[in-house]
């Protein structure tokens, strides 16, 4: 947050240094550029983690698999289609199955390799993160209006007109 009031503070130096000379939209550039590197200095962005760590190259050449066999399927509804796509299915499941088991199994090793050697923290954090599972995020916002907007382009759009209102001080007369 004080990044993000810092490069208020910058916007308004820069605003009152302008010269009538000067081109407003190098001035506009410089002072963008100032805001996006204070808001991802602040926010900390990042990407986010893989749900399933287990789920590899392999793991897509099955799905691949898959969606040409249904392809094929869907094309001529022969019985042989039907057949392969069951045989794929199955095979499909199974990789997945035991890649998942053997994921499991590695971090309940991990588990006790932390615990025989007495890495406490690291083992707690491994148990709640076992427990915990899943956890779906939810991104969400409000409108001007007060509804909930979940589609990512309706998100970017009021963000950008909530900033943009608020960044917008050329209407606002300072009380001496």
């Amino acid at each position: 947050m004080f990044r993000l009031t810092h490069a208020l503070e910058c916007r308004e130096r820069q605003i009152g240094q302008m010269n009538d000379d000067e081109d407003v939209d190098r001035t506009w550039e410089k002072i963008k550029k100032n805001i996006q590197t204070s808001v991802k200095e602040s926010l900390n962005l990042h990407k986010f983690k893989q749900n399933k760590p287990w789920f590899d190259e392999e793991c897509l050449g099955f799905l691949d698999q898959r969606k040409q066999a249904k392809m094929q399927w869907i094309q001529d509804l022969s019985q042989s289609n039907v057949d392969n796509l069951n045989n794929v299915r199955r095979a499909g499941s199974r990789h997945f199955r035991n890649k998942k088991k053997a994921y499991v199994r590695a971090k309940i090793e991990e588990l006790e390799t932390n615990s025989k050697i007495k890495n406490i923290r690291d083992l707690y954090r491994s148990i709640n993160d076992f427990k915990k599972g899943y956890q779906p995020r939810c991104n969400i916002v409000k409108d001007e209006i007060g509804d909930l907007v979940a589609d990512s382009h309706s998100i970017v759009a009021r963000w950008r007109n909530y900033f943009s209102q608020l960044f917008n001080v050329h209407g606002i007369k300072d009380v001496g």
